[in-house]
C-alpha cells in the first residue's frame, strides 16, 4: 500500500501583513517567514526585508518538486 503523504503538495505562498506562510494543499501552515521593511525596526526586531523573506518562502515551497526529481 502506498505510503499517504503527509503535507500534500503543491506548497504555496501566501502573503501575511508582516510574514509569508507556506500552506500545503490542505491549508495547513508549514513556515512562517517574517520580514520587516523599516530598516531601524529591521535591525532591533532581526528581520530580513520583505524580498528576502519572500524568496526564502519560495524555496521552502519548492521542496516537493525538488524531493520528486529524485
Amino acid at each position: 500500500m502506498p505510503q499517504r503523504k503527509r503535507y500534500p503538495s503543491p506548497w504555496r505562498v501566501q502573503e501575511n501583513p508582516e510574514c509569508y506562510a507556506v500552506v500545503d494543499d490542505n491549508n495547513q501552515t508549514l513556515a512562517y517567514v517574517y520580514f520587516e521593511d523599516e530598516p531601524i525596526r529591521q535591525m532591533t526586531m532581526k528581520r530580513i526585508g520583505k524580498g528576502d523573506a519572500y524568496q526564502l518562502a519560495r524555496a521552502i515551497s519548492r521542496i516537493p518538486r525538488m524531493l520528486q526529481r529524485d
